[in-house]
């Protein structure tokens, strides 16, 4: 194993020192190599950390002689699930529900008695065939256990359905704190501090609701709020954005609290149960139904795909709600050096993610009985069976173990792009982290792996792929030639093993 990690290794030097000299112009000044760029070198640590958790996950599957071909379509279900967990709605405070509009009679049927609207008061009809809009109540009227709101203004057209929801009065736009006040704000610059308005009465506003700024007759503005002053009399909120000038004491708001799902730390949870059970799943099918590895998941990730797509509608899905925070542990550097306030160099987050799963998967894999009882299954399961171990509860815990670090891989790509594609997100991820596996040292008839190996063959496939780029080849040989570097690999391992077992033989017989 010593022998083929050193060989593994000499290969990513040679790559490395080949990506250098052929990417620096001219090849000699070293210095205007573009791939010793900061920037590529933490793009590099980010992708290798990221696809070194799934080679380390699909590892463990390999060591038993099992495969995973599910890795891609896990890392895109587990990213949505966490979408779908953290998914976040901003809705009124209050809404009530139109039967139908008459834009003859400028009246809006409502579906109960006791709608709490007065003369004067503004509201925002939204939904329905006819325009959304802002109107000004004219009177109101109860018949019937219905009430009849009469408009000063009437709709375009007839409608049914939709909905009528209070808006707050303006009562003043000042300048936020280094932003614009209202002499500057039709100068079209954006002040560090955003809009600040005050809004008639206390209201029960909270950071990182929006305001939606409504405008007669159709202009609308949306802004998240970042602060909250409150009084008995008024609230002052102050907003990410500058507003245009037009938004001013003739404009209304209204106010859309954000409601989220779950929080964050439980739809972490939630989406890592979900991955352990179907590596659950995939065990039991596997040990108890005796489904051979490749069937299983070969079907499973044709089911996560489809899965996927459902649940976004094949739409993409987003976090940019989470930017600002949990997307961080996917885009955030940890500032090695610095330049000022300029971060010219940082270590990824992902990789201490990576750092810390295989310490602990080398520890389990070389320190402990079950990590003895996991290759000893994949080089003879008969024989561990008569050996008194339980094959059955080891191979499930490999799948389990595979799944869920598909999950933290999943999570760490979907944050670090910050939105994903269910169509084609996660493709062929399954064949980058086992064939990183397979470069590292883990053979594909069981009983062999090294964690560390694992991380230098992870590496090796993305610095070649970086060279591709850098090198501008064309991407259509992407395939061809990591294909081709992974073949000549595996051959090489092949040949060096037979020879090892010649000599071997050979030094036995002259004994």
């Amino acid at each position: 194993m010593k022998g083929k990690l050193l060989g593994i290794f000499g290969l990513l030097i040679a790559l490395c020192v080949v990506g250098t000299i052929a990417s620096a112009d001219p090849w000699y000044d070293l210095s205007s190599s573009t791939f010793l760029k900061t920037g590529n070198l933490m793009n590099l640590l980010s992708r290798t950390s990221m696809f070194g958790i799934l080679g380390i996950g699909v590892a463990f599957v390999i060591i038993t002689g099992g495969i995973d071909l599910s890795i891609g379509s896990t890392v895109c279900l587990s990213g949505v699930l966490l979408w779908r967990l953290l998914l976040v709605e901003y809705v009124p405070e209050s809404q009530y529900s139109v039967m139908s509009v008459s834009s003859s009679s400028r009246t809006f049927e409502m579906e109960s008695a006791g709608v709490p609207f007065r003369p004067g008061d503004t509201l925002r009809y939204k939904g329905g065939k006819s325009d959304s809009r802002i109107y000004r109540v004219a009177g109101v009227a109860e018949t019937e256990g219905r009430t009849i709101v009469t408009m000063e203004e009437g709709a375009s057209r007839d409608d049914s359905g939709g909905q009528l929801i209070p808006t707050l009065k303006i009562m003043e736009r000042i300048a936020a704190e280094g932003g614009v006040g209202p002499e500057t704000a039709g100068s079209g610059t954006a002040g560090a501090g955003g809009t600040r308005l005050i809004l008639e009465g206390q209201q029960s506003i909270q950071i990182r609701d929006q305001l939606n700024i409504l405008r007669a007759p159709s202009g609308m503005n949306t802004s998240t709020v970042t602060d909250v002053q409150s009084d008995e009399n008024r609230t002052i909120v102050t907003l990410r954005d500058q507003l245009p000038s037009t938004v001013d004491t003739n404009a209304v708001a209204v106010v859309l609290h954000r409601k989220q799902f779950m929080s964050v730390p439980m739809a972490l949870l939630t989406t890592f149960s979900i991955a352990g059970l179907l590596g659950l799943i995939h065990g039991l099918l596997i040990t108890r139904v005796r489904l051979q590895p490749f069937v299983v998941t070969l079907c499973a990730l044709l089911i996560y795909r489809g899965w996927s797509r459902w649940l976004t509608g094949d739409d993409a899905a987003g976090f940019s709600e989470y930017s600002d925070s949990l997307g961080k542990f996917g885009q955030g550097t940890l500032p090695v050096i610095l330049r000022g306030k300029e971060v010219v160099f940082g270590i990824p987050y992902p990789m201490f993610f990576m750092v810390a799963i295989a310490i602990a998967a080398s520890i389990l894999l070389g320190r402990t009985l079950w990590g003895r009882y996991l290759l000893a299954l994949g080089r003879s399961e008969t024989a561990a069976r008569f050996s008194g171990i339980n094959t059955g509860r080891v191979t499930l815990a490999a799948y389990v173990i595979c799944t869920c670090l598909a999950a933290v891989g999943g999570i760490l790509f979907s944050l670090n792009n910050n939105s994903i594609s269910p169509s084609s997100y996660g493709n062929f991820f399954e064949l980058y982290a086992i064939a990183a596996a397979v470069l590292g040292g883990c053979s594909l008839r069981g009983g062999e792996g090294s964690i560390v190996g694992v991380i230098i063959g992870t590496a090796v496939m993305q610095v070649l792929n970086n060279l591709i780029v850098l090198l501008k080849i064309s991407d259509k040989l992407e395939f061809t030639i990591i294909g081709s570097v992974l073949l000549i690999g595996v051959t090489a391992d092949e040949i060096l093993k037979r020879y090892t077992a010649y000599r071997r033989l050979k030094q036995n017989a002259a004994k």
